[in-house]
């Protein structure tokens, strides 16, 4: 088992768009063609798959000639890409060092929705061509400072990697990248939804819902380490993949890649204790990332319960995000103006998530 973790597989080189590091292909760049958004505000909705919106704000159109139509789309749509995580709870460790008998606490998890799948670059795409970066609304007040600086590689809003804000069109079904913790958070609001908390993706990943068989995943699919259903370092492919592959490492519920492929941001903030029990603080606010990535290299950072932190601002090559949807989202407001930068969605946190795993994570260097 070490000696295959510890080992690539030779002359393994991809014939397509699979495994290719996306973020360092820029010399045969081929960027997405425009898209021309429809005339119409309830069906651009539509066009632009923001489902949450329209199913939070049916009324609103209640006099719109497609009002029903869209609605029934917009339902059948998040049927087909969102899950249900039942209810359930996730065991957090309170310190870095996650021993045997460590301090750990219990948080409780409703029932949600959850996108089988990481937001793709192409659905990040419409957010970009609908103004989001332009749109405050979406942003926290104290972060508008910084929207300046969320750039592409030519000086657009867009992703970090992105070029004329417009998305390599090879890459379309890949995970968008090269967002900071606000991007992803903006993307959701905008969308209708919001992202998980740190016990919600735990729950989910680690399937512990309320039974008497009391089970715990240590990965999606099971208890052991198969590199044949997710994408790390060990897996030999080099790269992000579409965000439909390893059908055969989802959860349950059909939720694909929890593990491996691209870390995934959390709204949870990463604080965590040293073996002292000292809070330890970093020089900026820390957000919590989940799952690994295709070049995690460690194989314990991949597992349901492993979580690390990353600098709320930051900008990887490796990092990206899914949504959620609350169930009883036709009672949430639409949108808002987030009051603080820990705040920066519309969301019900199972309670404050102290964090395990460890700070000096390897997945952490910039690029």
């Amino acid at each position: 088992m070490g000696l295959a973790l510890l080992t690539r597989k030779k002359n393994r080189q991809p014939q397509d768009t699979r495994g290719l590091p996306s973020h360092r292909r820029q010399d045969d760049y081929q960027p997405a063609g425009p898209v021309k958004l429809d005339q119409d505000p309830l069906q651009r909705l539509l066009q632009t798959e923001r489902y949450g919106v329209i199913v939070r704000s049916r009324d609103q159109w209640r006099d719109h000639a497609m009002v029903q139509s869209v609605f029934q789309s917009a339902v059948e749509a998040i049927d087909g890409q969102f899950a249900l995580v039942p209810e359930g709870f996730a065991s957090v460790s309170l310190a870095v060092n996650d021993f045997p008998g460590s301090p750990e606490e219990d948080f409780e998890t409703k029932p949600f929705l959850l996108a089988r799948y990481c937001v793709t670059q192409e659905q990040y795409q419409k957010f970009v061509d609908s103004g989001g970066y332009e749109d405050l609304e979406l942003w926290p007040q104290d972060i508008w400072p910084h929207i300046i600086d969320f750039k592409d590689q030519t000086g657009r809003a867009a992703p970090r990697y992105w070029q004329d804000a417009r998305h390599d069109k090879r890459f379309s079904q890949h995970p968008v990248v090269g967002i900071c913790y606000y991007e992803a958070a903006a993307y959701a609001l905008w969308a209708g939804y919001r992202l998980p908390t740190g016990a919600e993706w735990q729950m989910a990943a680690s399937w512990r819902i309320r039974s008497s068989a009391n089970v715990l995943r240590r990965y999606p699919w099971g208890d052991s380490l198969d590199t044949a259903r997710c994408n790390i370092w060990a897996s030999g492919i080099g790269g992000t993949l579409p965000v439909t592959e390893y059908e055969n490492g989802a959860a349950p519920n059909g939720v694909l890649q929890l593990i491996g492929n691209v870390w995934e941001w959390n709204s949870s903030n990463y604080e965590i204790t040293d073996d002292c029990g000292r809070q330890v603080v970093g020089e900026m606010l820390l957000k919590e990332i989940r799952g690994g990535a295709y070049d995690t290299y460690f194989a314990a950072q991949a597992t349901s319960c492993f979580r690390t932190g990353l600098a709320s601002l930051a900008r990887m090559h490796n990092v990206g995000f899914r949504c959620v949807l609350d169930l009883n989202a036709d009672e949430q407001p639409v949108s808002h103006t987030p009051p603080s930068s820990d705040l920066p969605t519309v969301e019900h946190p199972t309670g404050p998530q102290p964090a395990s795993g460890t700070p000096n994570n390897p997945e952490r260097r910039p690029v």
